[in-house]
């Protein structure tokens, strides 16, 4: 029994504060019941304060329930309770958590906050969600002091980095204190020292917190009188701002009149005509504009209109008064810091932009080679002018479309596209060289034309087959996002596939053609055919091999554009003037030329959109005339080609 009776005790004494501090809480919304009742952004705050300042457990639960329009007043006595409406009335708790039963809707004033109101109630609560044991409140807390920060912020969140169990959340905590800390912390030495620990922090939201710290307004002020704040330059009319500008600035600061304009002068003058003159001045004398003025001047010596400024006089008054640019944050030390952090910001948000573009570049020179290195083979080896290769392009994206609707997983059906799509468009080459080309060698403009009816032949098939709509080449999700190193440098997976893929054909282009009798043949065709077929090599079979080979590339590269590409009938032909200008800039016949010329399209391109990103299609236009000039001074490319094709 003694056991019992001090258990007892002991809960009486642990529970007697909790049941003071819920009286606070309940005496805190008592005092102020007409101004809760009212409550409005403007008069409620100290209200809002007092409950987060009392250390009443219960306060977090209250203010959610208000916010919510859960908290209400009995009428009968003025106590408060949390409540929740129910089909006879409202169920009501007590502010302890006790139930206090159902009662009549007619019985309570239920309170419902404005917006205004709702926002400093939330703001209060996240001084208590960033220390709740519920992580996704925590990190909610954080979001929502990211988005609208203000200085009662600083203090919790600084006592809530200490304790904080998990690694991620503390970082982003510290983070957050720092740009808290920069923007409103009382003392210039720690908000100078927030600033610098950022170092090289790109962020963002670092920018979005210090470009505040060096916003300016322009001020006017009689020359001679103190700067009132914190001066970031001195302004001079004619080269800084305008003199309509700077009269503008003395207007608004009360130091200067309103300006006469010619119209408001004109009725002034032609209101006050007495006796064939306006303020003394013949009507005959005011034609001069300095006559008009003197009139309307001693009409206002007169009294008899309002003062305005002249002219003349606007140029006076902007001559005697002194023009400024004050920094918004009036402590000078800060506005250094910022203002030196920002550029080094600058510096090296340049340098991670040029780095992007760059990685642009890179990306895009990658897909102009893909789709050019069976060009390289069949118009670089051959000699061959097939205006038909996009439409090659074009098959092989068609089979990775086909495969994927028999296939349904992405990466296997890639898999299964890739060697198929060279098969069907190797077999298309084989049969397009034995039926047409072989016949056409040493013929160009007949093969230019043969080839480019074959192309229009085959997009009319593709649209009968597959429509004019366009089709979906799905990219496994392990291609999907991209790879972000920050704010700026970003490049997607499936560029960097592409990428990748353009290196493999690179390697075994290299590997087909100096490891392989293929590859030998081929280069002895190519530089002598008369003396390889002396030597018990057929030239008409390496030609078709090499036109096939290069159009079973062309259909591999099908499949890798349709990755992100729309798959159309008309998507070759968005590659095939890049892929001509590829192998004839980088030099005919020559892989690392086309590599050279693939790079060199591709850095132009990206360079020139972003000189001018508003109009792509001007960007594509001096890029060819570039082009064009280049070709003028190098005729054989950046990599002359030796052989067969040189010789042409």
């Amino acid at each position: 029994m003694p056991r019992v009776f001090a258990a007892l005790v002991a809960a009486l004494i642990l529970l007697t504060p909790l049941a003071a501090l819920a009286q606070d809480a309940a005496r805190i919304l008592g005092d102020n019941r007409a101004l809760v009742e009212r409550a409005s952004r403007t008069t409620i705050g100290p209200v809002i304060d007092a409950l987060a300042a009392s250390g009443d457990p219960v306060v977090a639960e209250v203010l959610a329930a208000w916010a919510d329009k859960g908290l209400g007043v009995r009428k009968a006595d003025g106590a408060f309770f949390l409540i929740a409406p129910t089909a006879a009335g409202w169920d009501l708790r007590g502010l302890d958590g006790r139930a206090a039963g159902p009662t009549a809707k007619a019985d309570i004033t239920d309170l419902k906050p404005n917006a205004g109101v709702r926002a400093l109630i939330q703001s209060a609560l996240v001084r208590f969600q960033l220390t709740d044991p519920d992580s996704a409140r925590r990190i909610a807390a954080l979001d929502a002091i990211a988005r609208d920060g203000a200085p009662e912020h600083l203090a919790p969140l600084r006592g809530a980095i200490a304790d904080e169990p998990d690694p991620v959340i503390a970082a982003r905590k510290a983070r957050l204190e720092r740009l808290l800390t920069l923007r409103f912390d009382p003392d210039t030495a720690t908000r100078a020292a927030a600033i610098a620990a950022f170092g090289g922090d790109t962020g963002l939201d670092l920018r979005a917190a210090l470009n505040p710290l060096v916003a300016t307004r322009r001020v006017a002020l009689p020359k001679g009188a103190d700067v009132a704040g914190n001066l970031a330059r001195d302004l001079r009319p004619g080269r800084d701002l305008t003199e309509v500008e700077a009269y503008d600035l003395l207007v608004s600061a009360g130091l200067a009149p309103a300006r006469l304009d010619a119209a408001g002068l004109k009725a002034a003058l032609a209101a006050h005509i007495v006796d064939g003159a306006v303020g003394g001045v013949p009507l005959a004398a005011l034609s001069d504009p300095r006559e008009r003025e003197r009139a309307y001047t001693a009409l206002e010596t007169a009294g008899t209109v309002p003062t305005a400024a002249t002219d003349a006089e606007v140029t006076a008054a902007v001559a005697a008064h002194r023009f400024v640019e004050l920094y918004a944050e009036p402590d000078p030390a800060v506005t250094s810091a910022a203002a030196a952090a920002l550029d080094r910001i600058a510096l090296t948000v340049g340098a991670m932009q040029a780095a992007d573009l760059a990685l642009d570049a890179l990306s895009l020179a990658s897909i102009y080679f893909l789709a050019a290195i069976g060009l390289a083979i069949t118009f670089g080896v051959m000699g061959v002018i097939n205006m038909a290769h996009g439409e090659f392009i074009m098959m092989g994206a068609y089979t990775g479309y086909v495969v994927q609707l028999f296939v349904p997983d992405y990466t296997l059906s890639i898999l299964i596209a890739l060697p198929l799509a060279f098969a069907v468009t190797f077999g298309a080459g084989v049969a397009m060289e034995r039926l047409v080309i072989r016949h056409l060698y040493k013929r160009p403009l007949e093969t230019l034309l043969a080839t480019f009816g074959i192309s229009i032949a085959l997009q009319q098939l593709a649209k009968t087959i597959f429509g004019t709509q366009a089709r979906p080449l799905t990219a496994p999700a392990w291609l999907d996002g991209a790879w972000v190193l920050n704010d700026v440098v970003s490049i997607s997976y499936i560029r960097i596939a592409i990428f990748v893929l353009a290196l493999i054909f690179l390697a075994f282009f290299l590997w087909l053609m100096n490891r392989t009798k293929l590859g030998l043949q081929v280069r002895a065709v190519t530089q002598n055919p008369a003396m390889a077929g002396s030597m018990g090599i057929n030239p008409d079979r390496i030609n078709m091999l090499t036109f096939g080979l290069g159009s079973g590339i062309a259909g591999i590269a099908g499949v890798a554009i349709g990755l992100f590409a729309q798959v159309t009938s008309e998507i070759g032909q968005a590659y095939i003037v890049q892929s001509f200008m590829t192998v004839v800039v980088g030099g005919v016949g020559n892989i690392w030329g086309t590599l050279a010329g693939a790079v060199m399209i591709g850095g132009l391109q990206k360079g020139i959109e972003f000189l001018n990103p508003s109009n792509t299609l001007a960007a594509q236009t001096y890029m060819i005339l570039f082009i064009i000039l280049f070709i003028q001074f190098r005729p054989r490319g950046i990599i002359a080609l030796r052989g067969r094709a040189a010789g042409d």
